[in-house]
């Protein structure tokens, strides 16, 4: 895997954390300065954490262990399902279901019943009234949005990657749970200390959850001896120092109060 340039993070916005206020003091170790009531996230940190989770995706997916990709929020639905479809791993875009790992055995009855809705022919149709059929019909699609990216998951995932560990606390509880590793972009306002492997960096920027899921997603092929798409980055040697006077706080990249 080609190592993230230091000057496309800093380009994304990777480095804007939240408003000072909302800090979580356990991210004090990946803060290098705070601007105009912003916090500045260390990018070297981030590289590092990057590369460390990276080879940590290789290990799993050498030894045929399969992957949960997790972002619900909206700016990172599209990039996750299309990163985990070009690796092959399931994802998870939608609303998390409580109980997707701790109660994983009703969610494969749920998505049995969908792949048995799915099927032609299938005899749940026979002599049914047209609105008995709209009802199961509606039931299926439910269902399939629901499922899509999982619904060939036979079991427990061995890692999972989630976008913003502070909104997919739930998906986090239940890994923790059942000792499942987690990576997961972690902003200034969460604890980092919760997940396995934290990559600090703005969790709300489109453009820095491209890179990152990106790089991840090609570790993995690259763990499976696959080709890496125009995705694929390369390393730079700028220094985070470089991050306040060579950048000003773009209002569009710094993250909103909630």
């Amino acid at each position: 895997m080609a190592e993230i340039k230091f000057e496309d993070l800093l380009g994304s916005g990777a480095h804007f954390g939240h408003v000072t206020r909302k800090w979580n003091p356990n991210f004090s170790p990946y803060i290098v300065s705070e601007k105009n009531g912003v916090h500045i996230i260390d990018l070297e940190s981030t590289i590092k954490a990057v590369n460390t989770a990276a080879a940590y995706v290789k290990k799993i997916v050498s030894k045929d262990g399969e992957i949960l990709f997790v972002g619900t929020k909206k700016q990172a639905q599209d990039i996750v399902q299309q990163e985990a479809d070009r690796c092959s791993m399931f994802y998870i875009v939608e609303r998390w279901l409580g109980g997707t790992l701790t109660n994983f055995s009703t969610i494969k009855k749920s998505i049995k019943r969908l792949k048995l809705l799915e099927k032609e022919g299938s005899n749940l149709y026979e002599n049914m009234t047209k609105k008995e059929t709209q009802m199961l019909n509606r039931e299926k699609l439910k269902l399939a949005d629901q499922h899509r990216g999982i619904k060939d998951m036979r079991r427990l995932p061995d890692l999972i990657v989630i976008v913003d560990a502070q909104y997919e606390d739930t998906a986090i509880k239940e890994a923790r749970r059942l000792d499942i590793p987690i990576i997961a972009i972690v902003d200034s306002n969460t604890d980092p200390n919760k997940v396995t492997y934290p990559i600090p960096a703005n969790d709300d920027s489109m453009r820095t959850i491209n890179i990152i899921i990106s790089a991840l997603a090609d570790a993995v092929l690259e763990a499976k001896g696959g080709n890496l798409t125009s995705n694929e980055v390369s390393g730079g040697n700028l220094s985070s120092s470089n991050v306040e006077k060579n950048v000003p706080l773009d209002q569009d990249q710094v993250q909103e109060e909630e």
